[in-house]
């Protein structure tokens, strides 16, 4: 199944920076290893915010939970789901896996 997925980081003000970094360098090594598994597809920035929005894959709902919920920034996410189903007009053929 494929999924958009909406992240929105609030980090606490308070945080210490180093611990920042720390979990941000974790998070993008876990999002490279989820990238080489077909999991994490594509990924955009939202401009100017602590947001972005990525086309994610897995078998089910909750595969996809479970792999969201292992990123390092997941305790201060907020995180919003949308399923995708294949449209006829779509301009895009399905991947052969997909198919």
């Amino acid at each position: 199944m494929e999924f958009l997925v909406n992240i929105r980081i609030g980090w606490p003000e308070d945080m210490d920076p180093a611990r920042k970094e720390a979990v941000s360098t974790a998070e993008r090594a876990h999002a490279a290893e989820l990238a080489a598994a077909g999991h994490l597809v594509r990924m955009w920035r939202v401009p100017g915010r602590t947001e972005n929005w990525g086309l994610w894959r897995a078998a089910d709902p909750t595969e996809l939970h479970a792999i969201i919920s292992s990123l390092p920034v997941w305790p201060w996410m907020d995180v919003t789901v949308h399923a995708l189903a294949t449209h006829p007009v779509d301009p895009q053929p399905p991947l052969a896996a997909d198919a």
